[in-house]
Protein backbone atom coordinates (compact mmCIF):
# COMPACT_ATOMS: atom_id res chain seq x y z
CA UNK A 1 0.00 0.00 0.00
CA UNK A 2 1.53 3.35 -1.02
CA UNK A 3 1.76 6.31 1.34
CA UNK A 4 -0.79 8.42 -0.53
CA UNK A 5 -3.48 5.77 -0.21
CA UNK A 6 -2.55 5.31 3.45
CA UNK A 7 -3.00 9.03 4.03
CA UNK A 8 -6.47 8.94 2.47
CA UNK A 9 -7.43 6.11 4.81
CA UNK A 10 -6.15 7.96 7.85
CA UNK A 11 -7.83 11.29 7.08
CA UNK A 12 -11.22 9.69 6.38
CA UNK A 13 -10.91 7.44 9.40
CA UNK A 14 -10.06 10.35 11.69
CA UNK A 15 -13.14 12.24 10.44
CA UNK A 16 -15.42 9.22 10.98
CA UNK A 17 -14.07 8.66 14.49
CA UNK A 18 -14.43 12.32 15.43
CA UNK A 19 -17.99 12.38 14.05
CA UNK A 20 -18.90 9.37 16.22
CA UNK A 21 -17.10 10.94 19.18
CA UNK A 22 -19.14 14.15 18.88
CA UNK A 23 -22.34 12.10 19.05
CA UNK A 24 -21.02 10.21 22.07
CA UNK A 25 -20.16 13.42 23.95
CA UNK A 26 -23.48 15.06 23.13
CA UNK A 27 -25.52 12.01 24.10
CA UNK A 28 -23.46 11.74 27.27
CA UNK A 29 -24.21 15.38 28.11
CA UNK A 30 -27.93 14.85 27.54
CA UNK A 31 -28.05 11.52 29.40
CA UNK A 32 -25.23 11.59 31.97
CA UNK A 33 -26.35 8.38 33.64
CA UNK A 34 -25.83 6.21 30.56
CA UNK A 35 -22.80 4.01 31.41
CA UNK A 36 -19.51 3.93 29.51
CA UNK A 37 -20.21 7.01 27.36
CA UNK A 38 -17.55 9.11 29.09
CA UNK A 39 -14.94 6.40 28.51
CA UNK A 40 -16.00 6.03 24.85
CA UNK A 41 -15.64 9.76 24.24
CA UNK A 42 -12.12 9.88 25.63
CA UNK A 43 -11.17 6.75 23.70
CA UNK A 44 -12.53 8.23 20.47
CA UNK A 45 -10.49 11.42 20.86
CA UNK A 46 -7.36 9.40 21.65
CA UNK A 47 -7.81 7.15 18.58
CA UNK A 48 -8.45 10.18 16.34
CA UNK A 49 -5.30 11.78 17.74
CA UNK A 50 -3.27 8.68 16.86
CA UNK A 51 -4.80 8.48 13.34
CA UNK A 52 -3.87 12.09 12.64
CA UNK A 53 -0.36 11.53 14.02
CA UNK A 54 -0.01 8.54 11.66
CA UNK A 55 -1.28 10.66 8.75
CA UNK A 56 1.27 13.39 9.46
CA UNK A 57 4.00 10.77 9.83
CA UNK A 58 3.13 9.29 6.44
CA UNK A 59 3.22 12.77 4.88
CA UNK A 60 6.62 13.35 6.46
CA UNK A 61 7.99 10.11 4.98
CA UNK A 62 6.49 10.82 1.55
CA UNK A 63 7.62 14.44 1.19
CA UNK A 64 10.84 14.32 3.20
CA UNK A 65 10.04 17.44 5.24
CA UNK A 66 7.95 18.28 8.28
CA UNK A 67 4.30 18.33 7.10
CA UNK A 68 3.35 21.97 7.63
CA UNK A 69 3.76 23.44 4.16
CA UNK A 70 0.14 23.73 2.93
CA UNK A 71 -3.39 24.22 4.24
CA UNK A 72 -4.26 20.52 4.32
CA UNK A 73 -1.26 19.64 6.46
CA UNK A 74 -1.65 22.62 8.78
CA UNK A 75 -5.35 21.90 9.38
CA UNK A 76 -4.60 18.32 10.38
CA UNK A 77 -1.71 19.44 12.58
CA UNK A 78 -4.09 21.94 14.21
CA UNK A 79 -6.63 19.17 14.80
CA UNK A 80 -3.93 16.95 16.26
CA UNK A 81 -3.02 19.78 18.64
CA UNK A 82 -6.66 20.34 19.63
CA UNK A 83 -7.24 16.64 20.36
CA UNK A 84 -4.00 16.51 22.38
CA UNK A 85 -4.88 19.57 24.48
CA UNK A 86 -8.43 18.23 24.84
CA UNK A 87 -7.07 15.08 26.50
CA UNK A 88 -4.94 17.23 28.81
CA UNK A 89 -7.88 19.48 29.74
CA UNK A 90 -10.18 16.52 30.27
CA UNK A 91 -7.68 14.91 32.61
CA UNK A 92 -7.16 18.18 34.50
CA UNK A 93 -10.86 18.85 34.95
CA UNK A 94 -12.01 15.33 35.65
CA UNK A 95 -15.09 16.12 33.55
CA UNK A 96 -15.98 14.61 30.20
CA UNK A 97 -18.09 17.68 29.37
CA UNK A 98 -14.96 19.31 27.88
CA UNK A 99 -15.50 17.22 24.76
CA UNK A 100 -18.93 18.73 24.18
CA UNK A 101 -17.24 21.90 22.87
CA UNK A 102 -13.84 20.66 21.64
CA UNK A 103 -14.90 17.56 19.69
CA UNK A 104 -17.23 19.41 17.25
CA UNK A 105 -14.48 21.93 16.40
CA UNK A 106 -11.94 19.15 15.80
CA UNK A 107 -14.45 17.28 13.63
CA UNK A 108 -15.33 20.39 11.60
CA UNK A 109 -11.67 21.16 10.85
CA UNK A 110 -11.07 17.56 9.81
CA UNK A 111 -14.14 17.55 7.58
CA UNK A 112 -13.03 20.74 5.86
CA UNK A 113 -9.53 19.41 5.25
CA UNK A 114 -10.47 15.88 4.16
CA UNK A 115 -13.77 16.43 2.34
CA UNK A 116 -13.78 20.04 1.10
CA UNK A 117 -10.28 20.96 -0.02
CA UNK A 118 -9.51 20.17 -3.69
CA UNK A 119 -7.25 17.22 -4.40
CA UNK A 120 -4.43 19.42 -5.66
CA UNK A 121 -4.42 21.33 -2.35
CA UNK A 122 -4.19 18.05 -0.43
CA UNK A 123 -1.21 16.73 -2.37
CA UNK A 124 2.35 17.13 -1.13
CA UNK A 125 4.46 19.57 -3.14
CA UNK A 126 8.08 20.72 -3.08
CA UNK A 127 8.79 23.45 -0.57
CA UNK A 128 9.07 27.01 -1.78
CA UNK A 129 12.58 28.45 -1.13
CA UNK A 130 11.46 30.52 1.87
CA UNK A 131 10.36 27.36 3.71
CA UNK A 132 13.54 25.36 3.13
CA UNK A 133 14.86 25.91 6.62
CA UNK A 134 15.10 24.04 9.90
CA UNK A 135 13.06 26.89 11.37
CA UNK A 136 9.99 25.47 9.60
CA UNK A 137 9.62 22.81 12.28
CA UNK A 138 10.58 25.10 15.16
CA UNK A 139 8.52 28.18 14.35
CA UNK A 140 5.45 26.82 12.56
CA UNK A 141 4.89 23.79 14.79
CA UNK A 142 5.10 25.88 17.98
CA UNK A 143 2.76 28.50 16.53
CA UNK A 144 0.25 25.83 15.52
CA UNK A 145 0.40 24.22 18.97
CA UNK A 146 -0.18 27.62 20.54
CA UNK A 147 -3.21 28.19 18.28
CA UNK A 148 -4.62 24.79 19.25
CA UNK A 149 -4.05 25.40 22.96
CA UNK A 150 -5.53 28.90 22.92
CA UNK A 151 -8.52 27.67 20.91
CA UNK A 152 -9.30 24.96 23.47
CA UNK A 153 -8.95 27.42 26.36
CA UNK A 154 -11.16 29.93 24.56
CA UNK A 155 -13.78 27.29 23.76
CA UNK A 156 -14.00 26.41 27.45
CA UNK A 157 -14.43 30.11 28.24
CA UNK A 158 -17.23 30.33 25.67
CA UNK A 159 -18.82 27.26 27.28
CA UNK A 160 -18.64 29.10 30.62
CA UNK A 161 -20.52 32.04 29.08
CA UNK A 162 -23.20 29.68 27.77
CA UNK A 163 -23.61 27.88 31.10
CA UNK A 164 -23.92 31.17 33.01
CA UNK A 165 -25.93 33.01 30.36
CA UNK A 166 -28.07 35.76 31.88
CA UNK A 167 -26.38 35.56 35.29
CA UNK A 168 -23.44 37.71 36.33
CA UNK A 169 -21.63 35.20 38.53
CA UNK A 170 -18.43 36.43 40.13
CA UNK A 171 -16.11 33.63 41.24
CA UNK A 172 -13.60 34.44 43.93
CA UNK A 173 -10.65 32.54 45.33
CA UNK A 174 -7.74 30.52 44.00
CA UNK A 175 -8.11 29.18 40.49
CA UNK A 176 -4.61 27.77 40.08
CA UNK A 177 -2.99 24.78 41.71
CA UNK A 178 -4.30 22.01 43.90
CA UNK A 179 -6.58 24.31 45.83
CA UNK A 180 -8.63 25.19 42.78
CA UNK A 181 -11.75 23.50 44.11
CA UNK A 182 -11.54 24.92 47.61
CA UNK A 183 -12.18 28.30 49.15
CA UNK A 184 -14.22 29.41 46.14
CA UNK A 185 -17.02 31.90 46.64
CA UNK A 186 -19.63 33.36 44.39
CA UNK A 187 -21.74 36.45 44.08
CA UNK A 188 -24.90 36.54 42.02
CA UNK A 189 -25.86 39.88 40.53
CA UNK A 190 -28.91 40.93 38.54
CA UNK A 191 -28.97 44.27 36.78
CA UNK A 192 -25.96 45.37 38.81
CA UNK A 193 -27.64 44.59 42.17
CA UNK A 194 -26.37 41.95 44.56
CA UNK A 195 -28.90 39.12 44.88
CA UNK A 196 -26.85 36.55 46.80
CA UNK A 197 -23.87 37.51 48.96
CA UNK A 198 -20.43 35.98 48.71
CA UNK A 199 -20.91 32.37 49.77
CA UNK A 200 -18.41 29.52 50.01
CA UNK A 201 -18.61 26.97 47.23
CA UNK A 202 -17.11 23.55 47.83
CA UNK A 203 -17.07 21.08 44.97
CA UNK A 204 -16.18 17.44 45.02
CA UNK A 205 -14.90 16.16 41.69
CA UNK A 206 -16.44 12.70 41.56
CA UNK A 207 -17.32 10.86 38.39
CA UNK A 208 -20.77 9.37 38.86
CA UNK A 209 -21.91 8.10 35.48
CA UNK A 210 -20.13 10.99 33.82
CA UNK A 211 -21.62 13.74 35.98
CA UNK A 212 -19.92 16.13 38.37
CA UNK A 213 -21.70 16.53 41.69
CA UNK A 214 -21.43 19.59 43.88
CA UNK A 215 -22.15 20.47 47.47
CA UNK A 216 -23.14 24.09 48.00
CA UNK A 217 -22.47 25.30 51.52
CA UNK A 218 -25.16 27.92 51.79
CA UNK A 219 -28.23 28.52 53.96
CA UNK A 220 -31.42 27.05 52.46
CA UNK A 221 -32.90 30.48 51.76
CA UNK A 222 -29.80 31.57 49.85
CA UNK A 223 -29.59 28.31 47.92
CA UNK A 224 -33.19 28.49 46.75
CA UNK A 225 -32.64 32.07 45.56
CA UNK A 226 -30.07 30.84 43.04
CA UNK A 227 -31.42 30.31 39.49
CA UNK A 228 -28.40 28.12 38.73
CA UNK A 229 -28.40 24.62 40.16
CA UNK A 230 -25.40 23.53 42.25
CA UNK A 231 -24.36 21.25 39.38
CA UNK A 232 -24.33 24.08 36.85
CA UNK A 233 -22.53 26.35 39.30
CA UNK A 234 -19.92 23.64 39.85
CA UNK A 235 -19.58 23.16 36.09
CA UNK A 236 -19.13 26.91 35.57
CA UNK A 237 -16.42 26.95 38.24
CA UNK A 238 -14.61 24.05 36.55
CA UNK A 239 -14.81 25.61 33.08
CA UNK A 240 -13.49 28.93 34.38
CA UNK A 241 -10.60 27.21 36.12
CA UNK A 242 -9.53 24.90 33.29
CA UNK A 243 -9.88 27.64 30.66
CA UNK A 244 -7.47 29.78 32.67
CA UNK A 245 -4.95 26.95 32.97
CA UNK A 246 -5.06 26.01 29.28
CA UNK A 247 -4.69 29.62 28.11
CA UNK A 248 -1.84 29.96 30.59
CA UNK A 249 -0.16 27.07 28.76
CA UNK A 250 -0.85 28.42 25.27
CA UNK A 251 0.43 31.94 25.89
CA UNK A 252 4.10 30.95 26.47
CA UNK A 253 3.93 28.75 23.36
CA UNK A 254 2.67 31.72 21.35
CA UNK A 255 5.46 33.88 22.76
CA UNK A 256 8.14 31.32 21.88
CA UNK A 257 6.67 30.89 18.39
CA UNK A 258 6.72 34.64 17.71
CA UNK A 259 10.32 34.93 18.91
CA UNK A 260 11.36 31.97 16.74
CA UNK A 261 9.58 33.57 13.79
CA UNK A 262 11.50 36.79 14.31
CA UNK A 263 14.82 34.94 14.29
CA UNK A 264 13.81 33.07 11.12
CA UNK A 265 12.65 36.31 9.49
CA UNK A 266 16.01 37.92 10.20
CA UNK A 267 17.77 34.94 8.66
CA UNK A 268 15.54 34.88 5.57
CA UNK A 269 14.72 38.55 5.00
CA UNK A 270 17.28 40.48 7.04
CA UNK A 271 14.78 41.94 9.51
CA UNK A 272 13.31 40.62 12.76
CA UNK A 273 10.00 42.44 12.29
CA UNK A 274 8.45 43.88 9.13
CA UNK A 275 4.84 44.64 10.20
CA UNK A 276 3.69 42.02 7.74
CA UNK A 277 -0.08 41.30 8.11
CA UNK A 278 0.67 37.89 9.62
CA UNK A 279 3.12 39.41 12.09
CA UNK A 280 0.71 42.19 12.99
CA UNK A 281 -2.13 39.78 13.75
CA UNK A 282 0.20 37.51 15.70
CA UNK A 283 1.01 40.56 17.84
CA UNK A 284 -2.71 41.36 18.22
CA UNK A 285 -3.34 37.76 19.31
CA UNK A 286 -0.51 38.03 21.84
CA UNK A 287 -1.89 41.30 23.22
CA UNK A 288 -5.44 39.92 23.61
CA UNK A 289 -4.31 36.92 25.62
CA UNK A 290 -1.77 39.00 27.52
CA UNK A 291 -4.69 41.22 28.56
CA UNK A 292 -6.64 38.10 29.58
CA UNK A 293 -3.83 36.82 31.80
CA UNK A 294 -3.12 40.31 33.17
CA UNK A 295 -6.76 40.73 34.15
CA UNK A 296 -6.74 37.43 36.01
CA UNK A 297 -3.32 37.60 37.65
CA UNK A 298 -3.06 41.31 38.46
CA UNK A 299 -6.68 42.46 38.61
CA UNK A 300 -8.05 39.23 40.05
CA UNK A 301 -10.83 38.94 37.47
CA UNK A 302 -12.66 35.63 37.29
CA UNK A 303 -15.86 34.58 35.61
CA UNK A 304 -17.60 36.40 32.79
CA UNK A 305 -15.29 39.36 32.12
CA UNK A 306 -12.14 37.34 31.35
CA UNK A 307 -14.29 34.77 29.55
CA UNK A 308 -15.47 37.49 27.16
CA UNK A 309 -11.83 38.43 26.51
CA UNK A 310 -11.03 34.79 25.76
CA UNK A 311 -14.01 34.57 23.39
CA UNK A 312 -12.64 37.58 21.50
CA UNK A 313 -9.29 35.82 21.44
CA UNK A 314 -10.88 32.78 19.77
CA UNK A 315 -11.94 34.95 16.82
CA UNK A 316 -8.58 36.72 16.70
CA UNK A 317 -6.71 33.40 16.55
CA UNK A 318 -8.74 32.32 13.52
CA UNK A 319 -8.10 35.65 11.80
CA UNK A 320 -4.38 35.28 12.45
CA UNK A 321 -4.33 31.65 11.32
CA UNK A 322 -6.52 31.79 8.20
CA UNK A 323 -8.00 35.23 7.65
CA UNK A 324 -4.71 36.95 6.92
CA UNK A 325 -3.83 34.33 4.29
CA UNK A 326 -6.95 35.26 2.31
CA UNK A 327 -5.46 38.71 1.72
CA UNK A 328 -2.66 37.24 -0.37
CA UNK A 329 -0.38 40.08 0.71
CA UNK A 330 2.81 40.37 2.70
CA UNK A 331 5.87 38.22 3.23
CA UNK A 332 3.72 35.24 4.25
CA UNK A 333 1.58 35.31 1.09
CA UNK A 334 3.33 32.21 -0.31
CA UNK A 335 1.60 30.17 2.40
CA UNK A 336 -1.19 27.64 2.57
CA UNK A 337 -3.46 28.76 -0.27
CA UNK A 338 -1.07 28.04 -3.14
Amino acid sequence: MDLVRLQNIFDNTSFAILFATVLVYWVGAAFPRVPYLSMLGTTGMAIANLCIAALLGARWLEAGYFPLSNLYESLFFLTWGITTIHLVAENMSGSRLVGVVTAPVAMSITAFAALTLPTDMQASAPLVPALKSNWLMMHVSVMMLSYATLMVGSLLAIAFLVVTYGQNIELRGSSVGTGAYRDRTYQLRRDGELVAPATPLTTTKSELNGSVTAVLNAPPATATALPLSPQRLSLADTLDNISYRIIGLGFPLLTIGIIAGGVWANEAWGSYWSWDPKETWALITWLVFAAYLHSRITKGWQGRRPAILAAVGFVVVWVCYLGVNLLGKGLHSYGWFL
